[in-house]
């Protein structure tokens, strides 16, 4: 068994781990947070406490330790500051010429209660939302990649929608 174990101390090894996961990752963290940059920090602490343990972590594992430790220095985060989520924000700038005031508020306004709304959702409800949503991901992967059964998934996803719906019409 210790002839064929991949050590992730080993330069190439560490560099696909990080290239196969660090969009996930990142997403992940993303989800959790509400905010790019801190997401961002997060997953590059991550794997520097990868790099740091490489010797102790199993390479067949390291997917699971790298979301169990973006997740623990999120925590650690929320501690000391709460966290807003800024889902709106980030959506590009449409070409606005053609389009009357009026739309254009209440386009403004729409995107600020769906902000509002999907920052309303429990952490876990936005997490999975988000995931299957916007990186399109099945039930079953996110069950893997969180460690829940995909009917822990199932019922996130359902509760969230349930909300979103109560909150905004027509969604």
């Amino acid at each position: 068994m210790s002839h064929d174990k991949q050590s992730l101390c080993e330069q190439v090894n560490f560099n696909e781990i990080y290239l196969k996961n660090v969009q996930a990752a990142t997403n992940f963290a993303y989800y959790k947070c509400g905010d790019r940059d801190a997401a961002l920090d997060i997953v590059q602490d991550a794997f520097a406490k990868i790099w740091e343990h490489c010797s102790q972590i199993d390479y067949h594992k390291v997917k699971t330790y790298l979301f169990t430790t973006v997740n623990n220095l999120f925590l650690n985060t929320i501690k000391h500051q709460k966290v807003v989520l800024a889902y709106a924000k980030d959506t590009p700038n449409l070409d606005r010429t053609n389009q009357s005031p009026e739309y254009i508020l209440e386009e403004e306004e729409f995107k600020v209660k769906l902000q509002n709304a999907i920052a309303s959702l429990s952490e876990a409800q936005r997490e999975v939302f988000l995931m299957n949503r916007i990186d399109g991901k099945k039930y079953r992967e996110i069950a893997e990649l969180l460690d829940i059964s995909q009917k822990a998934v199932e019922k996130r996803m359902s509760g969230a929608l349930k909300l979103l719906k109560a909150q905004i019409e027509n969604i």
